[in-house]
């Protein structure tokens, strides 16, 4: 059980800091889809399978939580680019 437990705990650092490092939302997000679930797993091999539960249950409102931000995000900045290049643009 001890050598699961670590690699688990190698995956979720190694994937924890893919999500913070990363310039792309969709890979951060992907990273914390894997960061929460081995924590999940780690909940799981120490004998706590309802910490697990509760574990990917707060994962996936995280991840959820992240896709309503960089959507909200995206429109704004191409709302405010819009409005750059109308302003930009010459008069006809």
């Amino acid at each position: 059980m001890t050598t699961a437990y670590l690699v688990a705990a190698a995956l979720v650092l190694t994937a924890a800091i893919v999500a913070v490092r990363t310039r792309e939302l969709i890979r951060a997000a992907g990273a914390l889809i894997v960061a929460s679930s081995g924590l999940a797993l780690m909940f799981y091999l120490l004998q706590a399978p309802y910490a697990a539960a509760i574990q990917l249950s707060v994962g996936a409102g995280l991840v959820s939580t992240l896709f309503i931000i960089a959507l909200s995000l995206a429109e704004s900045i191409g709302k405010r680019r819009k409005q750059e290049t109308r302003d930009n643009s010459p008069g006809v």
